[in-house]
């Protein structure tokens, strides 16, 4: 088993993590368990942890990004009131991205704040949402526009529930891996390119290294200050362009494939902006374009999507749209304000590709 600590809490991996966990519990005393599931991770994820936890209560919710919203968590503000929760219960969150951030956001919140775990399900979570402290919700068609800042008491992280795992969700978790070597780390980057996607069990190979990364950023500037901004690449695009589709396609993106088409508009961007390479600005562009779906935006206005982005959190002003660029693959770059026309450029450089 593995450990990462950053201050106040420790992430832990390997196969034998529940083990820990089931220690931990009996070590803090807690009055309540509460874990926090959706339908999948409930038939998929659950028994392996019930193997070690007897005593809990279980609150359901419904998977999905549209489910990310103020309905869901007063239901489950509801169901710690009714359960008698209190500022000694603490709330496991076993899923993916949006039980993590939902979950989270609605410990954080409930009595002024009661404890909570984070067991990510999915490589997406395990790679990066459920590290940070990151939580919250989506609002009036708005990615994560009302949350908190808070750090889960601990993260544990056991790479086989990845098993049930669909490819496509898989694929989910591969966009954020792909980011954290494009801004930080440009051996890192090349290691994703040689591993591809082909082999599940070689990208799982590489959770330590993103969890590493993040991490190290993580540490540097908790609360986002300032530097933490660099993992926001590909989001200001890619979060317009999963809000457009959460609203408007009977399939959403999902939001991996989103911020895989921002990372495009981007790293253009960065061209433009910051000089990237050519030759760079192909190999990001033919390498995420090999694994992750073409979705038109011809049809899309572009004022629709940029009127999205000014409500980005950001933004310092509603005059300017703020991007993290990249000067160089493994060299993120924060705080670059693009004009309308550029980012309308963007957009159509990826729908010409």
């Amino acid at each position: 088993m593995k450990e990462y600590y950053l201050k106040d809490f420790s992430i832990y991996i390997g196969n034998d993590v529940f083990e820990l966990l089931l220690e931990n519990l009996i070590e803090r005393s807690y009055s309540k368990v509460f874990v926090l599931v959706d339908e999948n991770t409930e038939k998929f994820c659950l028994p392996a942890l019930t193997k070690y936890l007897f005593d809990i209560k279980l609150i359901r919710i419904q998977s999905g990004e549209q489910h990310k919203n103020i309905s869901t968590a007063q239901f489950i503000w509801d169901e710690l009131q009714k359960q008698h929760a209190d500022k000694n219960s603490v709330l496991i969150n076993l899923g993916g991205g949006v039980v993590g951030d939902i979950g989270g956001f609605c410990a954080a919140t409930f009595k002024r704040g009661m404890d909570f775990i984070n067991v990510p399900t999915t490589l997406l979570a395990m790679v990066d949402s459920s590290i940070g402290g990151k939580t919250g919700i989506d609002y009036n068609g708005v990615k994560n526009a009302i949350g908190v800042i808070t750090q889960p008491k601990a993260i544990y992280i056991n790479p086989d529930l990845l098993n049930s795992l669909p490819k496509d969700e898989f694929l989910n978790g591969f966009a954020e891996m792909i980011k954290h070597g494009l801004i930080l780390d440009k051996s890192y980057w090349e290691k994703v390119v040689k591993t591809g996607f082909d082999d599940s069990a070689k990208i799982s190979g590489l959770i330590n290294g993103s969890i590493k990364l993040k991490l190290d950023v993580v540490k540097k500037d908790p609360h986002e200050i300032s530097y933490r901004k660099v993992l926001n690449f590909g989001h200001t695009i890619g979060h317009a362009i999963e809000s457009y589709s959460m609203q408007r396609d009977k399939k959403p993106l999902k939001h991996g494939e989103a911020v895989a088409i921002g990372m495009i508009c981007e790293a253009y961007l960065s061209k433009v902006m910051l000089d990237l390479s050519n030759k760079e600005l192909r190999q990001i562009g033919e390498f995420i374009s090999q694994y992750f779906p073409k979705y038109s935006l011809r049809t899309i206005l572009s004022p629709e999507l940029i009127s999205i982005m000014r409500q980005d959190k950001k933004n310092e002003n509603e005059d300017s749209i703020n991007f993290t660029l990249l000067r160089k693959i493994g060299k993120g770059s924060i705080n670059h304000v693009c004009s309308e026309s550029q980012i309308a450029a963007a957009l159509n450089y990826y729908d010409g590709l």
